[in-house]
């Protein structure tokens, strides 16, 4: 069965997440109906089954309340498919917290493959009702904010001028301006001062990635050469510090 829904799925080119989730639906109901014919099918397994039906009322009595929380979750699966606010393969970030790609849904749970290939178990009534960043809904591009500080007596142009070559040199950087913007002649990264500190210049730069992996390891790598290339040319990079005055007593 798995192998004609992954053939179905690459014939058709369909969305991995419906097939995913009707799989899921197709197993759970299959080991259900085997399970009410091995029961009907040996007399001392039926004769258990007819007691348990006897009881109906405490058995339904205690199902119900035990399954409250597993119908929520199966109903939280099939709004996840139905409304798609992400779809297995795209790059989710859930609450503060979980960042990682989506990688099954199931009628309980969604699992998420974390940064760090550790996988995340997060129950769809859970993750159905938080709040969830994607990266990959509509279009995939990031832009990233690479901010540095700077000291008061540096040069605010000089310091502009090597993020925007260290950013325009980096591999992943793309130029994400529309063709009125270049006929205007917008600047492909933009760097502007955002905070005045008690002792530092805030500095960033807006730079474009094509997914939001090529835009982290830009951002790292722009961090270092920047740091780097501000150290050449004298551009502080200022942390606090204290002045301590000591007194002698006149008398």
């Amino acid at each position: 069965m798995n192998k004609y829904f992954e053939n179905a799925m690459h014939l058709l080119k369909g969305d991995p997440t419906n097939y995913n989730f009707f799989k899921n639906a197709v197993t759970f109901s299959v080991y259900m109906v085997a399970l009410i014919v091995i029961f009907r099918s040996i007399p001392q397994l039926r004769n258990i089954g007819n007691t348990l039906v006897a009881s109906a009322g405490i058995l339904a009595a205690i199902v119900g309340f035990a399954s409250q929380q597993a119908f929520s979750n199966i109903i939280g699966g099939v709004f996840i498919v139905l409304f798609k606010p992400f779809r297995v393969g795209d790059f989710i970030k859930v609450g503060k917290e979980n960042p990682g790609t989506v990688e099954d849904i199931t009628l309980r749970h969604t699992i998420i493959n974390s940064l760090e290939n550790r996988r995340i178990v997060i129950p769809n009534s859970i993750i159905s009702s938080a709040t969830i960043l994607n990266s990959s809904i509509t279009d995939e591009r990031v832009c990233n904010f690479v901010e540095v500080d700077i000291g008061y007596n540096a040069n605010i142009n000089e310091a502009i001028q090597i993020m925007t070559e260290q950013a325009l040199k980096h591999p992943n950087c793309i130029d994400n301006r529309t063709e009125e913007e270049i006929a205007e002649g917008v600047p492909q990264i933009l760097v502007r001062v955002i905070t005045l500190n008690n002792y530092s210049v805030t500095l960033r730069a807006y730079v474009w990635s094509e997914n939001s992996g090529d835009g982290f390891t830009m951002k790292c790598d722009l961090l270092k050469q920047i740091k780097e290339a501000f150290s050449k040319h004298n551009i502080e990079i200022p942390y606090p510090y204290q002045n301590v005055l000591f007194r002698q007593n006149e008398n």
